[in-house]
């Protein structure tokens, strides 16, 4: 499983690269918008670019179609690795297939149902970001929908990947994994998460106590 860190702000994303766990980033409007970089989007994209040579999502905001190709030939040219995300729309769908066959990736975001993966996927999305903590928050289950996806894809041999977006705890990826995702995207505290267990702690702490004993 590749793991994406789902953040814009620099230090973030340079701390878990140098941990050796960084596979790509992901970025919206909303994580630009927390670093106050709405005004330097392009330029933020660029230095993520150079810290981790993987994908690097960066997200269109024109809803209409001629705006999200204009804007998404513009961030293609940042890097080789950026990847363009667009949303689960009608207008999102067809600038994915225009894009596919340009060869440029495309990253569907905002999926919430195996009928809106499909379709992006056929469309020729690279990825598709089913988000699974948002679907908990309405009382529906956010893993089955990956466990749905694993299998529908796996059935038609599509070549999008399974990116879980929305991850809220390390359950949510530790499910993922098991259900066969491709890649996680996940928040720098979900990743800290991953390295707590009180059993590790408190061995570290014997260990430590017998070593010091006289």
């Amino acid at each position: 499983m590749k793991f994406f860190l789902d953040s814009a702000n620099i230090d973030e994303i340079k701390e878990i690269a140098d941990l050796g766990l960084l596979d790509g980033v992901t970025t919206n409007p909303s994580l630009i918008a927390k670093e106050k970089a709405q005004k330097n989007f392009e330029k933020t994209i660029k230095e993520i670019c150079k810290i981790v040579k993987g994908p690097v999502s960066a997200e269109v905001i024109s809803t209409d179609y001629d705006g999200m190709i204009k804007e998404a030939l513009k961030l293609s040219k940042i890097d080789k690795n950026v990847v363009i995300k667009l949303p689960m729309t009608p207008n999102g769908i067809k600038a994915t297939n225009y894009l596919y066959k340009k060869k440029i990736k495309v990253n569907v975001t905002l999926i919430f149902s195996v009928s809106q993966a499909i379709i992006a996927a056929k469309a020729g999305a690279a990825y598709v970001s089913p988000f699974v903590g948002r679907l908990d928050d309405i009382s529906s289950s956010g893993l089955d929908l990956i466990s749905d996806l694993s299998e529908v894809f796996m059935n038609y041999g599509f070549h999008t990947e399974i990116l879980v977006a929305s991850i809220r705890n390390p359950i949510h990826l530790t499910e993922s994994a098991k259900l066969g995702a491709d890649v996680a995207t996940l928040p720098y505290s979900v990743i800290m998460q991953l390295f707590n267990h009180p059993l590790t702690d408190s061995g570290i702490t014997k260990f430590l106590n017998d070593w010091n004993k006289k």
